[in-house]
């Protein structure tokens, strides 16, 4: 078989975040830019997951450590895990500037290889709507979830046109044509990011009670979905333009909780 039959849609996602790995962390809602979204994220984790207490956490697509340091912040051990070395360098190298002892893997998050029952909480960010197969990547977080942990699932409804999302494309476009503004992103990796999200999963958006449904399907209880969200986006807004700051508040966005029940409950 030719090695270009091999190369399958995980390659294609882990190569384009890969690409993406050099300029990740300058984006507002990737990096944290201020004290108080890294209080607001905080305040997110207290609220799902309680006192950290040193307990074990994981930090699936973990990329540069964003969320990785925000739960080392708080005291939970963590572990992070991305399947882009590219963005596990830049991880490994600010925990060596910030002298954490975060422990980063590389491993995919739908087939993590850790052993069962052995993270007390698992937490996610924009990870869901890219997953390939999320009812197996959901499988495989409930058997490492020891009984009582907690998933942390932040994402969103990022495909869905909002009135937002067509205003803003409309004058993105107004501008570009008459010279006055130059594409925020490559045209390839736009067109990549398409490609690839037309072939995954929650290619017409990751709706939270899709997710939730999901959740429950695979014998997570209680599921609990949480729409407030208010404190990090008015965070985010300060460092991005208005019209990217109106399409975000106005897209589909939250943090689902969901439970691996204690055995013999």
């Amino acid at each position: 078989m030719s090695q270009a039959s091999n190369y399958n849609l995980r390659d294609e996602i882990k190569e384009y975040w890969s690409m993406r790995a050099a300029t990740f962390d300058e984006q507002p809602g990737h990096e944290i830019f201020s004290d108080a979204e890294r209080s607001a994220w905080h305040a997110l984790f207290e609220r799902h997951f309680g006192v950290a207490d040193g307990r074990k956490a994981l930090d699936l697509a973990s990329g540069t450590g964003v969320i990785s340091h925000l739960m080392h912040d708080l005291g939970f051990a963590v572990t992070g895990m991305d399947w882009s070395e590219a963005m596990l360098e830049k991880a490994r190298a600010k925990s060596r500037l910030r002298g954490s002892n975060i422990r980063f893997l590389l491993g995919d998050a739908e087939h993590t290889l850790e052993e069962d029952d052995s993270y007390d909480v698992i937490v996610t960010r924009h990870l869901v709507w890219t997953l390939v197969d999320p009812a197996a990547a959901f499988a495989e977080w409930f058997r490492v979830l020891k009984p009582g942990g907690k998933l942390l699932v932040v994402d969103g409804d990022f495909v869905s046109p909002t009135w937002a999302t067509k205003l803003n494309k409309a004058m993105s476009g107004f501008l570009e044509s008459i010279g006055l503004r130059k594409p925020t992103e490559p045209v390839a990796h736009m067109q990549t990011h398409r490609d690839i999200l037309a072939r995954v999963h929650f290619s017409e958006g990751a709706r939270a009670n899709d997710v939730s449904a999901m959740l429950v399907r695979t014998g997570f209880d209680p599921v609990v979905v949480d729409f407030d969200l208010r404190q990090i986006h008015a965070a985010q807004k300060k460092h991005i333009s208005f019209g990217k700051g109106l399409e975000r508040g106005a897209q589909h966005r939250y943090a689902i909780c969901a439970q691996k029940p204690v055995a013999g409950y």
